[in-house]
């Protein structure tokens, strides 16, 4: 016995992805499978990494991702003198005197 199918007109999504992404629990969700991820507080653009991110350093989507490289001294290379880098003195012009 087949089961009834109540298709009502003009009601056939014809896409995926909503219009607007939505926020559930602070993760951004452009389709349904992203709502039921988030509302498990799972990310939906890592979900490898499991609720709350508990599995995060063992997903591959997040091993190659670095949002800043630091270099200088804050890469850990530092300079051969102890003291502070020089700054160089301002070109001639280079300075505005507000006292008025």
């Amino acid at each position: 016995m087949m089961s009834p199918v109540c298709i009502r007109e003009g009601a056939l999504a014809l896409s995926v992805n909503y219009p607007t992404p939505v926020w559930v629990n602070g993760f951004q969700c452009r389709n349904c499978t992203d709502v039921d991820l988030a509302k498990k507080h799972i990310d939906p653009a890592h979900p490898k990494s499991g609720p709350y991110g508990v599995d995060a350093k063992a997903d591959p989507t997040r091993l190659a991702q670095q949002s800043v490289t630091l270099s200088g001294v804050l890469g850990g290379r530092t300079t051969s003198s102890s003291g502070p880098p020089a700054v160089p003195a301002p070109a001639t012009g280079g300075q505005l005197d507000l006292s008025v």
